[in-house]
């Protein structure tokens, strides 16, 4: 076949998805994973799952039975059977308006997966959820694209959603930096974190690390008194201490929410210290300088010596003991604990 009827074959079969959904039904590999981590709810015949206008952030996979689809305005209607998904728009936006009604065909079950599920998934096997995100976003653009067709326009709501997949598609080039970083601040996030030391722990690890642990004083009246984006670049800022002061062996890391942790060389406390010091003074010094919109807050720290036998929770648990002296104290200040913390009860 000459190159010119291989582009039209190609393009022929990409309008035949186009125009029937495209590819919706899961890899037995893809559905054996999500089944293993979605919740499992029973479909009954007739029951409406969602309707069109409906927001959502939830994806449905059929594990039996079958669902109808109907866009409405003279489309086409769908007909879903097992092994196939739909509303992944609700998981890959969050929020998303559902663009269909959604109703069960037949009794049977289906699979849910929210935000929480999809973290899961991607921490069990990035690979395949990436493989699965690359081939689910290139069918919603083509369904995107068929409706634009038809319709001869263009909603607001199909614009930013494919705005936002275009960026996915971009993201999906650094899938295994992603799933590692924090979002916002560009940090390691927990997961992150957990993969660096069992690539550490593979590696070998040195003999004496420290553990900084950081966490912001009266976060939550930033958020209540200038709202939450005033409260992200209360946090970038955190952030940006953290990775001034990393060298380039340390592991800067925001744990969640306003909780912060580095991991540093070091073989003695006043090693440690000197980290935990240099973040607590730093903002202090920020605090001087401070606006009536605030770009920091008074942090406290606590921080340990940790030894590689151990593992993060014995770890944290040391550095997280130091945090609790350091906020019993007051505060804007860095705490250091020897040995382990007492266990509880004892």
């Amino acid at each position: 076949m000459s190159s010119d009827g291989v582009t039209r074959s190609v393009r022929d079969r990409n309008d035949q998805e186009a125009s029937g959904g495209g590819n919706a039904a899961l890899s037995s590999c893809e559905f054996n994973l999500f089944a293993a981590v979605g919740r499992e709810r029973p479909m009954r015949a007739g029951e409406r799952l969602f309707r069109r206008g409906d927001t959502g952030e939830v994806m449905y996979v059929i594990s039996h039975g079958r669902v109808e689809l109907d866009f409405g305005n003279d489309l086409a209607t769908k007909q879903l059977g097992p092994q196939e998904f739909f509303g992944e728009l609700g998981l890959l936006i969050g929020e998303h308006t559902r663009s269909a009604d959604a109703v069960a065909a037949s009794d049977g079950a289906l699979v849910e997966l929210g935000e929480d599920e999809f973290q899961q998934l991607v921490a069990r096997d990035p690979h395949l959820v990436a493989q699965f995100l690359r081939r689910s976003i290139t069918r919603v653009v083509l369904n995107e694209q068929s409706l634009i067709r038809q319709l001869r326009r263009r909603n607001q709501d199909l614009e930013t959603a494919l705005d936002n997949l275009y960026a996915t598609t971009h993201q999906l080039n650094q899938t295994e930096e992603l799933i590692r970083t924090d979002e916002l601040t560009g940090l390691y996030n927990r997961r992150g974190l957990t993969l660096h030391l069992q690539e550490c722990r593979r590696l070998g690890m040195k003999e004496a690390m420290g553990l900084v642990l950081v966490d912001c004083d009266r976060f939550k009246q930033v958020n209540d008194d200038h709202g939450h984006l005033i409260g992200d670049r209360v946090l970038q800022n955190i952030a940006g201490i953290l990775r001034s002061v990393a060298g380039p062996d340390d592991v800067p890391c925001r744990l969640g929410g306003d909780e912060f942790c580095l991991l540093v060389s070091a073989q003695k406390r006043e090693d440690v210290m000197r980290y935990a010091e240099f973040v607590v003074a730093t903002t202090r010094n920020l605090l001087l300088l401070q606006q009536a919109v605030p770009t920091i807050c008074p942090v406290s720290v606590g921080a340990c010596l940790v030894e590689p036998e151990q593992d993060w929770n014995d770890w944290y648990a040391r550095a997280d003991a130091a945090l609790y002296e350091s906020k019993r104290l007051g505060g804007n200040r860095a705490f250091w604990i020897d040995g382990l913390p007492p266990l509880p009860g004892g």
